[in-house]
């Protein structure tokens, strides 16, 4: 039994965490770069980051620093006025999403910008005109809303009844997608790549299929960058592959490196359609969190991180290609599913994998989701393939 495999448990009696995630099989203590440690002294290298969320790594002193400093000097004043830091984020996210000019909302999470999206829609289409179109095995949260656009039915069934006004069709099938089509909708909700559904890419131009269909019946297109974006697959934002431009589109985890901020951006027009007091948080942008935004994005285009990316997954999309244990890899930049050879389940490998000290995540029965910091070297990358070749040998 290895050391790794001798500190999973984080001790006995009650947990006084909820059982949302299961019982927690390993306490963290530390992170740096790719790699974290536990209570025990035992290092893991890091193949998840966080679900896609620390895209410079743990730790990185830049962002460290900033969130220090800004603790130092003012921490909240809620958003009946503005900070220096929420400005310069909202305006640097409008400027990498690049197209039409916008405006951006400031949350804490990916779920509570897809439910700003959402909220936005409704008003933008007005009375009777409230429906928002997704596809099946999409993921946009936890909130019901967002549950409600989410196209899973298993996450679905404990909570109904779930709000109305949300449709689903098949993935990437634009043909469908024109049926489900009615005067009731007001907006297509997609992620450019789906992740928590499978790491689902799909085909060349059916983005900009959605985007033309949306113009002809006058409908928003709204984008669920929440895992996608910030360099994840090689470009600043997944749309930019297909050169399309949303009316709105969401981003979240890798935002802050850690810390919890989420935004919604809309084209200014769009924006518009809210007027004061239709939408509101408390903590949406307060500057400790938009301080660690603005670090992570300057840290961010001073690496030229989508380029970091784009050449990273590369090679390791080549070299998974290369293991006896893998039947397939989809995905785009450090974004990969990865298919099991025998229909192996993925758990069991990502359980092993922790006992080898390798974070794995999971996406869908037989596959694995690999996202890890966009900053891991090639010295990195070589220890995660040989120890993954180790787990499905």
């Amino acid at each position: 039994m290895s050391a790794h495999t001798q500190a999973v448990g984080v001790g006995t009696g009650h947990c006084p965490l909820m059982p949302t995630y299961g019982p927690p099989t390993v306490m963290f203590v530390r992170g740096q770069g790719c790699w974290l440690w536990d209570r025990d002294g035992n290092r893991y290298l890091d193949l998840l980051s966080g679900i896609a969320v620390c895209n410079l790594g743990h730790a990185h002193p830049r962002v460290a620093e900033a969130v220090a400093e800004q603790a130092r000097t003012l921490c909240h004043v809620s958003n009946l006025y503005a900070t220096e830091p929420q400005m310069q984020v909202a305006r640097a996210l409008d400027r990498l999403i690049g197209g039409s000019p916008g405006q951006v909302f400031f949350a804490n999470s990916g779920a509570e910008a897809n439910e700003c999206a959402i909220k936005l829609a409704r008003k933008w289409g007005g009375r009777g005109r409230h429906t928002v179109i997704s596809a099946g095995r999409s993921f946009h949260g936890r909130t019901l809303a967002a549950l409600a656009a989410t196209g899973q039915p298993e996450k679905h069934e404990a909570f109904v009844p779930l709000p109305e006004g949300f449709r689903h069709v098949p993935w990437d099938d634009i043909t469908e997608l024109e049926r489900a089509i009615d005067g009731t909708v007001a907006a297509v909700l997609l992620e450019p790549i789906q992740g928590e559904g499978g790491v689902n890419v799909p085909s060349a131009g059916y983005l900009r299929a959605v985007r033309e269909l949306c113009d002809e019946r006058n409908l928003l297109l709204v984008l669920d960058e929440v895992q996608t974006g910030l360099a994840r697959t090689g470009r600043w934002f997944a749309h930019h592959h297909e050169g399309v431009e949303p009316d709105v589109v969401t981003v979240a985890k890798a935002l802050g490196n850690g810390m919890p901020i989420g935004a919604c951006w809309a084209r200014t027009e769009v924006a518009a359609a809210f007027n004061p007091g239709d939408h509101a948080t408390t903590f949406g942008g307060q500057p400790l969190a938009a301080s660690a935004a603005r670090a992570t994005l300057e840290v961010m285009e001073e690496l030229d991180l989508p380029t970091m990316a784009a050449r990273a997954g590369q090679k390791m999309q080549a070299a998974l290609r290369s293991l006896d244990g893998v039947a397939g890899v989809r995905g785009r930049g450090l974004l990969l599913g990865v298919d099991l050879a025998g229909e192996r389940l993925a758990t069991e490998v990502v359980a092993a994998g922790m006992a080898a000290g390798l974070l794995l995540g999971t996406a869908g029965t037989t596959s694995l989701r690999i996202a890890p910091p966009l900053i891991i070297d090639d010295a990195e990358m070589d220890h995660g393939i040989a120890a993954l070749d180790e787990v499905l040998g």
